[in-house]
């Protein structure tokens, strides 16, 4: 693969890849890996893959590191081919938990999977960290230790409710028969345990970030109400869930224990998070951004479209939506990386043969938490008693959009980009909180940054419905749309919002999804297509919502849809019949939805979740 250079020469891009076959290894003169990682994704190597980012840090450690992906679990082929490691086995089900991946909301069988080749599900197996732990025992009798790690593992990590099942499960740990659980981004925790596996330490209590099994229980840890109380107690579930909530950031954060049966999870208190220096340098590390040979050759995979020429500038999220768990796996602080490390892998990308001068994203879990962050929460850690965005932007918080701006013009100004695109959602609560920058911002994104559409996620437009969900009020929405609005005319550009909504959150009634429509029609003017109904996902306030059916702020009884029929017919209430959704371009008045090139990128960028 080769590319002029601006200099004229042609310039030739090796793609560096961790092994997978027996071949490479022979290749790279190793007798058998140090580490082996197994993923329920196929191999892609890139930043945003996590099996990619701790296989290269764990390289950069000295660590000889290979991967297998999407092992067949009916027969010892793939598990066997690269032998056993002499460290570990690193178990993860993928970027997406499993069982998210093969189902959907109403547990009917996805057919398509984004990160297997030629997007058919066929590859990744229900409860994928269990199957592949399982699978590894029964080809390795009394193999070296097994460690779990991804969101599947990092997110069950302790008892939770289980939407697949209707039930509490133990801990992913004891479940897998695993030996420990990295949890968390993992990268400073794969690599010291790594260390003292080397080295034959087998004192774990001060190695953070870290879970495993105890026959004794930590008396100096927070103990949890125990697998039996939680299982049968909504009220022990819940005092447990806001216990295990608390203890997530790392300034202030105490170990954890909960007894399951006769031994006890050991939660040590998380990893600190990587500084600014070290997220730039997991990023300076080469990766490949591409499916590797061995698994290309049975198709393309469909998330590269979205990932390949994108760019994460940031880490963690303090907007802690109840049904999101990127707060608990990524953390409530958010950390960024410098503008030199952006822009060159900016200049990276650029140079890639297929490029075409477009970054589809550069942003992270929200695209404009960028560059500032609450100084008390610096110094002391995310509050107990508040959130940063929740019931409205703290104070202390103090946005600041300027770092973001400067960073995006910087971006633009590199030969050979054309467009760089805002493909992570925006929270406009923020926006408008930044009374020096936000316009700046706005008009900063409409007018260099908008692929055709803007992705934001009200999720509801009713106030009892988003103080469940931990969302701001209609208001501040309507004050956006109306800026973007008016932005997108003076800049005579034909520019739409794309709106996302959830259907049957915990304390959703049809009479909401009514009052949605209705909102949707006569103030957005137009009849939603992004609609999901709601998943109950490990490790998440709403998931709490749902089993207990109790809001855990108040403590009072809410209304929570189980029935599935009742789950589909509050998203038919909004979305209505195919026939009478009204299409961009079939009328004069802009609507909002999508055309069928609109609605081609939109699914091209966004995978099911």
């Amino acid at each position: 693969m080769e590319k002029k250079s601006s200099s004229g020469f042609k310039k030739k891009f090796i793609p560096f890849f961790l092994p997978t076959t027996a071949k490479e290894l022979k290749t790279l003169g190793w007798e058998r890996p140090d580490i082996i990682l197994v993923t329920g994704d196929s191999y892609i190597d890139s930043p945003y893959i996590g099996i990619a980012v701790i296989g290269k840090v764990l390289q950069k450690a000295g660590f000889n590191t290979a991967v297998i992906a999407q092992p067949d679990i009916s027969s010892d082929g793939d598990i066997k081919r690269l032998g056993e490691p002499k460290l570990f086995w690193g178990v993860s089900g993928g970027c997406i938990d499993s069982l998210v991946a093969n189902y959907t909301p109403s547990k009917k069988r996805r057919k398509k999977d984004d990160y297997t080749p030629g997007g058919i599900n066929n590859r990744r197996p229900d409860r994928a960290v269990i199957q592949y732990t399982n699978l590894i025992r029964r080809c390795f009798k009394n193999t070296c230790p097994i460690v779990l790690g991804g969101i599947e593992a990092s997110l069950r990590r302790i008892s939770h409710y289980d939407f697949w099942s209707d039930k509490i499960r133990k801990s992913i740990l004891f479940d897998a028969k695993a030996d420990f659980i990295v949890y968390g981004m993992g990268e400073r925790t794969a690599v010291a345990l790594a260390g003292k596996l080397l080295n034959e330490d087998t004192y774990f209590d001060d190695l953070s970030g870290l879970c495993y099994i105890s026959k004794e229980k930590r008396d100096d840890y927070i103990q949890l109400p125990s697998f039996t109380e939680v299982k049968s107690d909504s009220a022990r579930f819940l005092e447990m869930f806001n216990l295990f909530y608390q203890n997530n950031d790392p300034l202030t954060a105490k170990g954890l224990c909960q007894k399951h049966d006769s031994r006890y999870l050991v939660q040590n208190p998380p990893s600190l998070y990587l500084t600014g220096p070290e997220l730039d340098g997991v990023h300076d590390l080469e990766y490949a951004r591409d499916l590797h040979p061995y698994y290309k050759k049975s198709g393309n995979v469909r998330a590269l479209d979205t990932i390949k020429f994108s760019i994460p500038v940031h880490r963690g999220c303090y907007g802690e939506c109840n049904f999101c768990a990127i707060a608990v796996h990524q953390g409530r602080r958010v950390r960024w990386r410098s503008e030199k490390s952006i822009l060159k892998e900016a200049k990276v990308i650029s140079n890639l043969p297929d490029f075409k001068g477009i970054i589809t994203d550069a942003g992270g879990p929200t695209a404009n938490m960028y560059g500032f962050e609450c100084k008390k929460k610096l110094e002391k850690g995310s509050c107990q008693d508040k959130r940063c965005l929740y019931p409205e932007v703290c104070r202390n918080l103090k946005p600041d959009h300027l770092k973001l701006i400067n960073l995006l013009k910087k971006l633009r100004s590199i030969k050979g980009i054309k467009h760089i695109f805002t493909a992570s959602g925006i929270r406009y609560d923020l926006i408008f909180a930044d009374k020096k920058s936000g316009d700046k911002y706005i008009k900063e994104i409409v007018n260099h940054h908008v692929s055709g559409q803007l992705k934001i996620a009200p999720e509801h437009t009713e106030d009892s419905l988003l103080s469940c969900m931990g969302k701001p009020g209609p208001g501040a929405l309507l004050k956006f749309k109306k800026k973007f609005d008016a932005f997108s005319k003076v800049s005579g550009k034909k520019q739409f919002l794309t709106y996302y909504f959830i259907a049957a959150h915990p304390g959703c009634e049809d009479a909401h999804m009514r009052k949605l429509k209705k909102f949707t029609m006569e103030k957005l003017k137009i009849n939603p297509e992004q609609v999901q109904i709601f998943t109950p996902t490990p490790s998440t306030y709403s998931s709490l919502m749902y089993h207990t059916e109790l809001n855990p702020f108040t403590g009072e009884k809410i209304f929570v849809e189980k029935n599935f029929k009742g789950r589909e017919k509050q998203k038919k209430i909004i979305t209505g019949e195919k026939d009478t959704r009204i299409r961009l371009g079939s009328c004069k008045k802009n609507t909002g939805s999508l055309t069928k090139n609109g609605r081609k990128f939109y699914k091209q960028r966004n995978p099911p979740c």
